[in-house]
């Protein structure tokens, strides 16, 4: 445990402590301190590099010494069509949590990217927009509500996925897929269907590269949506959740236009929903998740909205 921890500080006195332990990449760790509604937070992300016994060893070592753990690079539940699915692999990694809640930022996604979808509309008008989601099942709420928003939405999650040909092109089709496939990859490691560790850094080109070129908007997970992009994305609008510096240069570096990011940029960096929805839960002072409606009342009285980045060309910089 010594080693483990070498290094670490816990929070000063007076402050929360919110820990993200991924299994991303630790190139992305971070640390920022930051006041919300008059309580000072200390936010961090502590990344494994896909080793899951060294994550589940972190749960174990900071538990109880923190107020709330993220759980980055991994989804622990998918919420989808009204349905909760669980990855048993997942639910064995945190289970060394035992009194510290651990948040995967499900819930959030289910409040806070419908809202921001809502909040975009305005300056997007989505009825004008095509939209690629690389990976729909894990971020539902945003699928339905570019739907809902009239978006000419193609969902990937067959063709990066599966590496097969087929784009879903409506919500029934990927209620469906989500409906029969889902009670059978949550039974799977995580890993074989999401990039962990080196994966992360890694670039594949296979049969949704076209789509890329027919989309306005490319909306999904960071890691997804860089591991399958073709070499230039000039004039896109990139829509994802958490970004680093080095994100931001990638994506400026291909010619993306804008970058939204549905969360807010909190120091050096945009931490993941798992992050926030820790934030949340340590804020309310309870020890599990929050409910829908008061994950939106804690969005609006933060004041929680996408960050709009319009990129220069390299050239223009």
């Amino acid at each position: 445990m010594t080693d483990l921890l070498r290094g670490w500080q816990p929070a000063p006195p007076g402050f929360k402590h919110v820990v993200s332990v991924s299994l991303g990449g630790s190139k992305r760790n971070a640390r920022e301190e930051l006041n919300v509604l008059g309580q000072p937070f200390i936010l961090e992300r502590i990344g494994t590099d896909g080793d899951e016994q060294r994550a589940a060893a972190l749960f174990q070592a900071l538990d109880g010494r923190v107020d709330a753990f993220g759980l980055g690079g991994a989804d622990l539940y998918v919420i989808a069509a009204g349905r909760r699915y669980t990855f048993n692999n997942i639910r064995r990694l945190v289970a060394n949590a035992k009194l510290t809640p651990v948040l995967d930022g499900s819930g959030l996604k289910n409040t806070l990217e419908r809202e921001a979808i809502t909040q975009l509309d305005p300056l997007l008008n989505w009825r004008t927009q095509k939209v690629l989601m690389v990976s729909a099942v894990d971020r539902f709420g945003m699928a339905e509500a570019l739907a809902q928003a009239g978006a000419d939405v193609v969902y990937g999650d067959i063709v990066f996925g599966l590496n097969l040909n087929v784009p879903l092109r409506s919500l029934k089709a990927l209620r469906r897929v989500a409906h029969l496939a889902l009670p059978v990859i949550t039974k799977f490691p995580q890993d074989w269907f999401y990039p962990t560790g080196q994966k992360q850094e890694t670039s594949v080109q296979g049969k949704g590269t076209r789509l890329y070129a027919w989309a306005d908007v490319i909306a999904g997970d960071t890691h997804y949506v860089k591991r399958y992009a073709p070499p230039m994305l000039s004039g896109k609008t990139v829509l994802t959740q958490t970004v680093t510096e080095a994100d931001r240069v990638w994506m400026q570096e291909r010619g993306v236009a804008r970058l939204i990011t549905t969360t807010p940029r909190i120091g050096r960096r945009n931490f993941a929903t798992n992050v926030l929805e820790a934030l949340f839960v340590a804020l309310s002072g309870q020890r599990e998740a929050l409910s829908e409606g008061e994950y939106l009342r804690y969005i609006r009285e933060v004041g929680f909205k996408p960050e709009v980045n319009e990129l220069a060309a390299p050239s223009e910089a």
